[in-house]
């Protein structure tokens, strides 16, 4: 019994730190709250790996990691992006655009769970890497426009929900001798993070932004062939109409 709730076990602390997160924020702490959700990803990426490291996946950790998913990096790195950035547009404007990346999150994860994926990817970006890369990406708010942060919000959340395929990461599994090491990694990963909180949060964004930009190309990999087909159809049009 104690060993199936191994997993649970870093799904809830990934949830914590996500409520963590939120009440950072609302105190002004960015940088901390930016570093709960980041700290969150890791016990997201962990729970998975254990769970399958000791056989004892379940459909019950399956939704309440999806549950937990949804507040550490749905809610919180939205209002982390509301509290230090959006407060000075219209309430109207900034509620609707910070309400739109965690309801995008919750598609995407509603997705995950009842379609099928294809083998190595995952089907849209996901939410752990979304949300990684706002929090992050609000600890620039001083140096970035508004502008810049709304757009940015939007097009993380639009790809939550696209169909484009994004290398899946999660099935490099755990030994399962080595499960002990994994409390070990987490508390590595709060002692960094306690000492160098803005300059880890900073660092790690750049990682995740590559992460969610393969996306874009990918668009833009689809979209040019089909402009092709279509350039060179017109030009086969063309001198067809011209040898007659």
């Amino acid at each position: 019994m104690l060993t199936k709730s191994i997993p649970n076990l870093f799904t809830l602390g990934n949830l914590f730190l996500g409520f963590i997160s939120i009440i950072l924020a609302f105190n002004r702490e960015a940088e901390w709250a930016a570093i709960m959700v980041i700290v969150a990803m890791l016990c997201d990426g962990l729970d998975g790996r254990v769970a399958r490291a000791l056989n004892v996946q379940s459909e019950f950790g399956k939704e309440l990691d999806s549950l937990s998913d949804v507040i550490s990096f749905g809610v919180a790195p939205a209002f982390i992006m509301y509290v230090v950035a959006f407060t000075d547009m219209p309430a109207a404007a900034a509620w609707i655009v910070t309400a739109i990346f965690p309801i995008c999150g919750a598609l995407r994860l509603a997705r995950f769970n009842v379609v099928a994926g294809v083998p190595g990817y995952f089907i849209g970006l996901p939410i752990p890497a979304a949300g990684g890369v706002l929090c992050t990406l609000a600890l620039f708010h001083t140096e970035l426009n508004t502008i810049i942060l709304v757009l940015s919000t939007l097009l993380l959340s639009y790809l939550m929900v696209s169909t484009v395929k994004y290398p899946n990461f999660k099935k490099v599994g755990i030994p399962k001798k080595a499960i002990w090491i994994t409390p070990v990694v987490v508390a590595i990963a709060v002692t960094v993070a306690y000492y160098f909180p803005g300059t880890l949060s900073k660092m790690i964004f750049v990682p995740l932004l590559l992460y969610a930009l393969y996306g874009l190309k990918k668009n833009v990999e689809r979209l040019f062939p089909k402009r092709r087909r279509k350039n060179k159809s017109i030009d086969e049009a063309k001198s067809e109409t011209g040898s007659m």
